[in-house]
């Protein structure tokens, strides 16, 4: 690939140009998903129906853009029926099944994060993309998000998360990249960037004599 290439390999053995890919192809056919650092559901519609979204282009193409809806079509009630099974499923697994009809704006702040990561999750990626999902959750959302990211991972869908949280980073993560001022200082497994004393002396505000003093970021990859 040329520099700046995003490459991505499928399951299927295909490969996939993120870089060039249309932004809705990178999630139909090749199967990313992602989250925002600034929560962006559908505040005004239900928690259900935030899910039901995620899977709009499946309705659609079941539908035929509509058509089978309006006659009826089996094809498209079936294909409705498994979309609100799969949203249920989803909800039951964050706890929030007793709240499906109500609006997604209602919910506290931790449940709106998992919601996010339900609705990304309703599109059954092979790869979740998330933007400092931790912020400003307080510990115990925070634990109960580390330990749905760990389940998720266990069901074989890979993780790239950008997270100042070093305690749910080095929990759930595999190989972890740490950035200070946009500069790579450590990259590898969780146990060897835990004793870098790179990685030690910026997260102890030891900079560098040229540098100010910042929280680097980190990457991680499941």
């Amino acid at each position: 690939p040329t520099a700046g290439a995003i490459l991505l390999t499928h399951p299927n053995g295909a490969e996939y140009r993120l870089d060039q890919l249309r932004g809705d192809h990178i999630n139909r056919r090749a199967g990313v998903a992602r989250t925002f650092q600034n929560v962006r559901l559908f505040a005004g519609m239900t928690v259900l129906e935030n899910l039901l979204v995620a899977q709009h282009n499946r309705l659609m193409a079941a539908s035929a853009f509509g058509i089978r809806a309006l006659f009826g079509s089996g094809r498209y009630r079936r294909a409705e029926q498994e979309a609100i099974d799969r949203a249920k499923f989803w909800l039951d697994r964050i706890g929030l099944l007793a709240r499906a009809d109500d609006p997604a704006g209602a919910l506290p702040y931790g449940a709106q994060r998992q919601l996010e990561i339900a609705r990304a999750m309703c599109t059954e990626p092979i790869l979740l993309c998330l933007d400092e999902p931790a912020a400003g959750l307080n510990p115990r959302e925070t634990e109960e998000l580390g330990a749905l990211l760990l389940q998720i991972r266990a069901e074989g869908c890979s993780l790239l998360l950008i997270e100042h949280d070093m305690k749910m980073v080095m929990q759930i993560s595999d190989h972890i990249v740490v950035l200070d001022h946009g500069r790579k200082i450590s990259d590898g497994p969780p146990a060897m960037v835990r004793a870098d004393t790179k990685v030690i002396r910026a997260y102890l505000g030891e900079a560098e004599e040229s540098e100010e003093q910042a929280e680097p970021s980190l990457e991680q990859k499941a």
